[in-house]
């Protein structure tokens, strides 16, 4: 619920509507010189050695430390999460991902030699280096508004990179925060800057004066475009677009356990998580359990402003996401569906406080189970035979996460292997963005590129190879110039001496290959 006013946002808290802050608005040629004075920081910083690069950011934890609540009570104000899921999913993570990434940036940018690939090339000697970009701009969602954004700031710092980071329009006061955050190292002036802008326009504009990679959090829609934008100067982008993600209950699953998870991992934060439940399919064994769990659980799910640390789950961040759920809703119950449970909301003239709902009738003809509604709504479908549960679960444009629930670890470990999606838990479901070692990110339309772990540090940096040569005291490789018969004919009795299957022929090739090494070691 935020509106501009001249050159300012003003910030409501979605679930009262009140005004809780302002945050400046930036113009074009302001951002311009933020990239200018970035790209010189960098310079600077990116010459800094990796362990003082460490020991700066580290001080960032010091205030996540000295600051929980604070930041905790930002977080639920401004998104409308609980103050339990505000700390739980998004400072407790952040304040674990940067000590992991603190542990391990030596290891992570550390030269890697190469092993020969062939004998007859010992000489060669090769090693990647890691290279930092440049200037890496972030744009963030506000569904996670601190926890998304953090983590790749934190990469992009320790790998040598500047920073330009714009968070979600809605969530103003959360990405000042982390701003308070990260300038708490008092790191190189100009080194990380905080921008508001209108989405397009930052994307437009970032990649326009010339950051060196983009890395992007939001809709397909979105991302495709700016993508597209990218491709006009090939700069690099990482893209993580959200997802539709399904949840297969085993036959031998555990009710409560299962029915717990999808309690969680599809209600909380309303439901606003790109790698939250949003289908169900359940074994036809074990399915009248799991709902009778799922049921009670959401009828008597306790619906309140996130500032009440009793509530089990609060409102929705704009009216705009309201507005998608609802019609998610009526297209299913117009196609069949039925309303299977429902929790209470709070008595609010506030629009953004809508139920957790439990879809059952469902198909894949309806928007509920083949789009992203990204609010509080699951639909869950009864299946018999694995492989067709493996196959709904497969049938989407999407693939970002999924669960597998099962008491053997095993089979649920092989069905998750034949789910399309970057990232399949086993019994648990929306949690390993949490998991700073793990890499972030999905199949199909929901992205390209990963965040988190080693994987998601390396798109931070670009690879680079040096090649030595341990014979540098010769006069020429066997394969420069002059050319001749004798050239060719050795060359070819390498090929033969290597990977013929005659005998004779490898023999006969060595005399060959003989003649020409003399010609290393004097000049023609």
């Amino acid at each position: 619920m935020e509106r501009a006013k001249e050159n300012e946002t003003i910030c409501y808290n979605p679930a009262t509507g009140e005004e809780i802050g302002r945050s400046k608005i930036h113009s074009v040629d302001e951002l311009r010189n933020i990239i200018d004075r970035a790209k010189t920081a960098q310079i600077e910083w990116g010459a800094y050695p990796v362990k003082k690069r460490i020991e700066i950011v580290k001080k960032v934890r010091e205030y996540i430390v000295n600051n929980a609540d604070e930041m905790s009570e930002t977080i639920s104000k401004d998104n409308g999460k609980t103050r339990v899921e505000a700390l739980a999913t998004e400072v407790l993570p952040a304040s674990m991902a940067i000590s992991f990434y603190c542990s391990n940036a030596k290891k992570f940018l550390a030269e890697k030699l190469l092993r020969g690939g062939n004998f007859f090339l010992i000489n060669k000697r090769s090693k990647i280096i890691r290279i930092p970009y440049g200037v890496v701009g972030i744009i963030s969602p506000w569904n996670y508004p601190f926890a998304i954004p953090f983590s790749e700031v934190i990469m992009g710092l320790l790998a040598g990179n500047a920073i330009v980071l714009k968070t979600a329009t809605e969530t103003q006061l959360v990405g000042l925060q982390l701003k308070k955050a990260i300038e708490y190292a008092n790191l190189p002036e100009g080194l990380f800057s905080f921008v508001n802008l209108p989405g397009k326009v930052a994307g437009d504009e970032m990649l326009r004066l010339g950051i060196n990679k983009l890395f992007f959090t939001g809709s397909v829609a979105v991302g495709k475009y700016l993508m597209g934008k990218a491709s006009a100067t090939l700069t690099p982008v990482c893209l993580e677009l959200g997802g539709n993600d399904a949840m297969i209950v085993c036959e031998d699953a555990d009710p409560y356990r299962a029915a717990m998870g999808a309690l969680w991992a599809g209600f909380q934060n309303s439901g606003q998580s790109c790698g939250g439940v949003e289908r169900i399919y359940v074994h036809e064994n074990i399915y009248d359990q799991f709902m009778a769990i799922l049921k009670d659980k959401i009828d008597n799910l306790n619906v309140n402003y996130g500032s009440d640390f009793n509530s089990q789950m609060g409102c929705m961040t704009t009216t705009r996401q309201v507005d998608t759920v609802n019609l998610h809703i009526e297209d299913a119950l117009k196609k069949g569906a039925t309303i299977y449970a429902q929790s209470q909301i709070v008595n609010s003239t506030i629009k953004n406080f809508i139920p957790a709902t439990v879809l059952t009738n469902v198909n894949h003809d309806m928007l509920v189970m083949k789009d992203e509604t990204f609010g509080p709504v699951v639909g869950v479908m009864k299946f018999k035979n694995i492989e067709d549960a493996i196959t709904l679960a497969n049938d989407s444009y999407l693939g970002l996460t999924g669960s597998v629930w099962s008491r053997n670890q095993k089979y649920a470990e092989g069905v998750a292997k034949k789910i399309k999606a970057g990232e399949v838990t086993v019994n648990d479901h929306l949690m390993s963005h949490g998991l700073a070692e793990t890499p972030w990110g999905g199949f199909k339309e929901s992205g390209i590129g990963r965040t988190h772990g080693k994987l998601g540090f390396d798109e931070m940096t670009q690879p680079m190879v040096i090649v030595k040569d341990l014979l540098s005291f010769t006069k020429k490789q066997l394969w420069w110039h002059p050319y001749s018969k004798k050239i060719y004919d050795g060359l070819k009795g390498l090929i033969n001496l290597l990977y013929n299957k005659s005998l004779l022929l490898r023999i006969k090739s060595v005399g060959k290959l003989i003649k020409i090494l003399a010609r290393m070691f004097y000049k023609e």
